[in-house]
């Protein structure tokens, strides 16, 4: 990190204004090469008016502040030029500081630095990210919680619960003489552990829904040709999305829309309907229809009122998981032709596209099923994301063979080795041991600039 880099923090296009955002220890120096005023001598923490310039010519009017290490983002000298919009004027800007000894930054090379130099941890990085791409108030109230460490120090607060308990075990084994400390015995350990484990439970249960809350649900709209399943799509997101007619067939790829139901996103995913056919582009429509039932979070599967459940669709309901499934029987304005027998156990909901029936009731059912309501009144100092929810499936099995260890009598000594390892993986959720690899991979995903 001995270079300094430079990215367009903002869009660019046709707007007021435009941010490229400089860091690095000679970030005050090269922006000084081409500025009117001499930032050399200015204040930390200052907003100044200026020119930048090229061999005397001025290239536009703009303010730019700075910031000295160690008090900025970064923790190092970061310098932002507020230019005019406009691709012409900022590329022109980048243009001089690169060929003045910037270099030009990695999608989320800013945060990166931030997070090596120990202005901020892991969680506190991936929560910027959540926070940019938030797309409702509850997935933004959990990405401040991380921002602000909350969420961070909750997992702190339990590394050195399970810190001080190795620390104890330590003691017993180095200095089995020493008096005042507290003797670890396997009953002792039993109460501890279990303790432990229910803070961990309790912070999967919760993050999962976070999780939810933060990427949203995936809905997969499933059924048979011409049962109505675009029509659907189109009523939900009340716009004309995907192509409605006669023709069976018509849908031959996914049609993808978005809805909030109560402040959580849901993805609708229509799907070509589900049928044996020689047409080559149709079966591969079918083909992706079949990986979107398997990778849903919920199956919105439609059926015809009108027409008896084929064959074929009395298969595919007996492979359909009832937690997740809302049997939607459409046209219910024409005559009823479904033995509902065939659907027991499913939640129903009858609706009629044509006259847009019961469609509030569709959106209530999918709130029931995943309980959306009580996700939202809820603590949002948990974690969001799946790199974090699979460290803590992972300690919960360390957990489980600790469990196993103390049913079984091993040495303590033994044990610590488990416990440490609990240890270890709250680490790995803070950052606070991490390699390169998921480093790389982490920061890549977000904008340049940032």
């Amino acid at each position: 990190m001995e270079d300094t880099i430079v990215a367009i923090a903002t869009t660019v296009g046709f707007s007021a204004l435009n941010v490229i955002r400089i860091s690095g220890q000679n970030s005050i120096e090269i922006v000084n090469k081409i500025c009117s005023k001499d930032l050399t001598k200015l204040k930390a923490n200052t907003i100044n008016y200026t020119f930048i310039i090229e061999n005397d010519e001025k290239i536009d009017e703009v303010l730019v502040s700075i910031f000295k290490s160690p008090k900025s983002f970064t923790t190092e000298d970061v310098v932002e030029i507020n230019t005019h919009g406009g691709t012409s004027t900022v590329n022109k800007i980048m243009q001089l500081l690169i060929k003045n000894g910037c270099r030009q930054a990695e999608p989320g090379e800013f945060i990166k630095r931030a997070f090596l130099n120990g202005r901020i941890d892991l969680i506190e990085a991936e929560a910027v990210s959540d926070l940019i791409n938030s797309k409702t108030e509850e997935a933004r109230k959990i990405s401040m919680k991380g921002i602000e460490g909350k969420i961070s120090n909750k997992i702190r607060t339990l590394r050195e619960e399970i810190l001080s308990l190795i620390a104890n075990i330590e003691v017993n084994i180095d200095y089995p003489e020493y008096e005042d400390a507290l003797v670890i015995t396997n009953n002792l350990l039993k109460d501890k552990i279990e303790n432990i484990k229910k803070q961990f439970e309790n912070i999967l249960e919760n993050s999962k829904n976070n999780k939810i809350i933060i990427n949203g649900i995936s809905a997969g709209i499933i059924g048979s040709p011409n049962v109505g399943k675009s029509s659907l799509l189109n009523a939900l997101l009340e716009e004309e999305k995907a192509i409605v007619t006669d023709i069976e067939g018509t849908t031959r790829d996914t049609v993808e829309g978005s809805i909030i139901i109560s402040g959580i996103e849901v993805k609708l995913i229509d799907t070509a309907g589900i049928r044996k056919t020689k047409d080559k582009v149709e079966e591969i429509g079918v083909k992706k229809s079949y990986q979107i039932l398997k990778n849903s979070d919920i199956i919105l599967f439609v059926l015809d009122n009108n027409r008896k459940i084929t064959k074929e669709e009395e298969s595919l309901i007996k492979t359909l998981d009832k937690e997740k499934t809302i049997i939607i029987i459409n046209k219910l304005d024409l005559k009823s032709n479904i033995d509902k027998n065939k659907l027991k156990d499913f939640t129903i909901v009858e609706i009629s596209l044509k006259n847009e029936n019961n469609l509030e009731t569709l959106k209530n059912k999918i709130k029931e099923l995943f309980n959306i309501e009580k996700i939202k009144n809820r603590d949002y100092t948990y974690l969001c994301n799946a790199r974090q929810i699979g460290l803590i499936e992972k300690a919960l099995i360390i957990i489980k063979e600790i469990e196993e260890e103390l049913n079984l009598n091993v040495e303590i000594d033994l044990i610590e080795i488990n416990i440490r390892r609990l240890w270890d993986i709250l680490g790995e959720i803070l950052g606070e041991s991490y390699n390169d690899e998921l480093l790389d991979e982490i920061f890549s995903k977000f904008c340049l600039g940032k």
